[in-house]
């Protein structure tokens, strides 16, 4: 019998390989590291008074470095029972408590299929590096090189070139004997029922193959050489070899390349292809990246099951600290004893891919030694920049820590994480000592302030306090905007705009904490589950880790406000035309905070420095902002009015 590598796969990831073999030898206590599934006995294959015997649970193999003999689970029982493949697979099966198949013709018939298109995309991928050598492949050529890529590294990752015709790769593949539906069942044509005739779906691009686990490609990610492209990335779309949630850039690679990195097991998660390679061509070649999204919970997993704490590195902007809290928020309710991430942060306006290539490896692997732990990362974005001089701030502060760390499933790490957020409590808030002996209360504000906490909350003198009271700007104070409601429940509500939209959607940047907790929860939900997520699924488990409240908080907001387009009951098309008008306004309000944030910092600095001619531009710079806010202020309608645009938007009775 023929058994699919999804099931041995599974059988093995439920079984750890030192489970199999501890029931034939005895660990060697000194040389055994437990807590990092590295054991060490002396040889079951051959006579030795000496351990030499090697078994790692996160890579499932053996080695004997006496006699040479290797392999996984499977091989240790066939090899030293004498059984047969079959029998051994039953072995593993029993003790991971997982049925065997039973024969069937059609998952054999399936499986034949999937083999196919593997060879299918091999023969693409052959046909996307030979076009980077052709005259039409200079471009992309050029651009390579100015990245500083050699032609050993393009070599290395099998970079090509989609040529801008239509059909070149439909026609090479179709002259190969490949029938149509084996192209289409790639991914590598756009067709459907309204397209008279497929045509490529790469074109004028730079292709980076993506590989599985058993180095076989699967999928392609596409960087387009047209400035006037409308997605500067494009990766394929799901197919029976490729589901983008759940397969890491360079995955089969960096495993590999983390055995010999500084700090064994060490696993580093950027954001991007380039980064990747750019990484590795600098001799970093244990680095991951998540496929043009943010990280999904599947791909968190894939990353435990090869580092007990892996790194995720991001951008030090803005940018890269929100995605780098949402991934936060996305590990917290999984992390475990042994089983944590921590986080790097370039300096702002870094990428890896930056750094290395005009600094060298150097200040990439600085970077790395000081990667935050968890529970500091978690800690410095709920203080960073506020204002704490009243008990009820503090109050407030305690709550959102014990919120954040009750999603901790582990109840051993959750005490853990909850008592040293405590401790950072009674330390942060423990009176200090004056210079001159006296003591001030603890008005105290997060790190990196640079101002103190009242002049940071305060508005610049000769600015209107309209400005401080308008909804646009406590947007980014109260729990939660109205706009930021409308957005994430109309997803919630019709999870068909989430796919309608997908690369848009992902994005979004919220204010709010709560609702970017529940996007980055949203987001990984959608990328496990995929097209077929539907709005019941969507809320079972949003609600099973913990966002029941928070959901029941935007429907009551919204059903308050009478935003029907948001509601269950909307039409698509009606709740589609609400959310793009909530999102366009959302985009504008989001330019004007950041804005407005600039420009004071500005002002205080050029306050403090003594800068008498540049203090009158910047105040005249706020009264534009305030002036554009009060026209947005007045547009807010567009919002609270979705009831009665073009006539048609009406609440249910209205219907």
């Amino acid at each position: 019998m023929r058994f699919s590598n999804a099931f041995l796969d599974e059988i093995r990831d439920r079984v750890s390989i030192s489970d199999v073999i501890g029931r034939r030898v005895t660990w060697d206590r000194r040389k055994t590291n437990v807590s990092r599934g590295d054991y060490w006995a002396c040889c079951p294959f051959h006579g030795e008074k000496s351990p030499s015997f090697h078994c790692e649970d996160r890579k499932g193999r053996y080695h004997c470095f006496g006699c040479g003999v290797s392999g996984d689970h499977f091989r240790f029982l066939t090899d030293l029972d004498g059984l047969s493949f079959p029998e051994a697979v039953q072995q593993i099966a029993d003790l991971a408590g997982v049925a065997m198949p039973q024969p069937d013709p059609q998952a054999e018939l399936r499986e034949k299929e999937r083999m196919g298109l593997v060879e299918v995309m091999e023969m693409a991928t052959g046909f996307f590096e030979d076009q980077l050598q052709t005259p039409a492949g200079a471009k992309a050529r050029a651009y390579l090189r100015d990245r500083g890529l050699t032609g050993r590294t393009i070599e290395t990752f099998r970079l090509g070139f989609a040529p801008e015709s239509r059909n070149a790769l439909k026609e090479f593949l179709a002259g190969k004997g490949v029938p149509k539906e084996a192209i289409e069942a790639c991914g590598l044509v756009v067709h459907g029922p309204e397209i008279p005739v497929s045509y490529d779906r790469f074109r004028d691009r730079i292709m980076f193959p993506i590989l599985s686990i058993r180095e076989k490609v699967i999928a392609f990610g596409g960087r387009a050489m047209s400035p006037d492209a409308p997605a500067k990335y494009l990766n394929s779309n799901e197919t029976e070899l490729f589901h983008k949630g759940s397969v890491l850039y360079n995955h089969a690679r960096a495993r590999k390349g983390a055995q010999g990195a500084d700090g064994p097991g060490t696993i580093i998660a950027v954001e991007g292809y380039m980064d990747v390679i750019a990484l590795h061509q600098a001799g970093i070649e244990n680095a991951v990246a998540p496929l043009g999204t943010a990280l999904t919970e599947n791909q968190l997993e894939l990353l435990w099951k090869m580092t007990p704490e892996p790194v995720l590195c991001f951008d030090g902007d803005g940018a890269g600290i929100r995605a780098a809290n949402r991934a936060a928020d996305l590990a917290l309710p999984f992390i475990k004893p042994e089983r944590t991430v921590r986080f790097a942060l370039l300096p702002d306006g870094k990428d890896p891919d930056d750094l290395v290539r005009h600094e060298g490896r150097a200040p990439f692997d600085k970077v790395m030694a000081g990667a935050r732990p968890l529970a500091e990362m978690i800690w410095g974005r709920e203080v960073q920049g506020a204002n704490f001089d009243t008990p009820e701030s503090r109050a407030a502060l305690e709550a959102r820590l014990r919120q954040v760390t009750a999603v901790i499933a582990d109840e051993d790490v959750r005490r853990h994480y909850q008592q040293n957020m405590r401790d950072r409590l009674n330390t942060f808030f423990r009176p200090a000592q004056r210079q001159g002996g006296g003591t001030f209360s603890g008005n105290r504000q997060g790190k990196g302030g640079g101002r103190n906490a009242s002049q940071a909350n305060t508005a610049p003198t000769g600015i209107s306090d309209r400005l401080m009271r308008s909804a646009l700007v406590r947007g980014a104070q109260d729990l939660p905007a109205l706009r930021e409601s409308v957005l994430a429940l109309t997803v919630v509500n019709h999870p068909g705009l989430l796919f309608s939209d997908y690369d848009e959607i992902a994005i979004i940047e919220y204010e709010n904490r709560d609702l970017q907790r529940l996007w980055s929860a949203l987001i990984g939900i959608a990328g496990a589950i995929g097209t077929r997520l539907e709005r019941d699924r969507l809320i079972e488990e949003l609600e099973a880790v913990g966002f029941d409240t928070v959901l029941k908080t935007l429907e009551q907001q919204v059903r308050n406000s009478r935003l029907w387009t948001a509601t269950v009951e909307a039409a698509p098309e009606d709740a589609r035309e609400g959310y793009l008008q909530a999102l366009a306004l959302h985009k504008r309000t989001r330019a004007l905070l950041w804005q407005r944030r600039e420009l004071e910092r500005e002002l205080a600095v050029s306050t403090e420095e003594g800068d008498g001619e540049r203090v009158p531009q910047i105040l005249r710079a706020l009264q534009e902002v305030q002036q554009e806010t009060v026209r947005l202020e007045n547009q807010e309608a567009i919002i609270e009015g979705f009831g009665v645009l073009s006539g048609r938007v009406k609440g249910p009775a209205a219907r």
